[in-house]
């Protein structure tokens, strides 16, 4: 969601900035796996996937400024997320790209987060984890 609603040649970019907007100026809380933050930068960035990728400065200013929302919360692992991980990659047999995904499960599951604001259908895959569409 963070890659639509950045980059203004997706066709998903208004209703991404638009849920993205909502959710910054929003009195509830949301938050982002630390790991979508690495991902983020990963594609906001890379050449073969825009033919305008962000520069790294760029990319890393559009994060501090979404950081400073008050009622993001970073989602990092902690004690029980290697547990919670492998449960996720077992309910789900995942491998190869699905344990990126089972990642962000995890630490959802860890910070009790039950739902996720994604257009990725493999999360539909994780039992007890709602996926929200635009």
């Amino acid at each position: 969601m963070l890659v639509y609603a950045h980059h203004e040649a997706s066709p998903l970019h208004k209703k991404a900035k638009y849920q993205l907007t909502e959710s910054v100026n929003s009195s509830v809380g949301w938050g982002i796996p630390v790991f979508c933050i690495g991902e983020f930068l990963r594609v906001i960035t890379h050449p073969k996937v825009f033919s305008n990728p962000y520069t790294p400065s760029e990319a890393i200013e559009a994060l501090a400024r979404l950081v400073q929302a008050p009622t993001l919360k970073l989602l990092y692992p902690s004690a029980n997320y290697l547990s919670l991980l492998a449960s996720a990659i077992r309910e789900t047999n995942a491998a190869g790209n699905l344990v990126f995904d089972a990642q962000i499960v995890a630490v959802c599951r860890e910070n009790g987060v039950t739902a996720l604001l994604t257009e990725d259908q493999d999360f539909d895959r994780f039992h007890k984890f709602t996926t929200k569409r635009l």
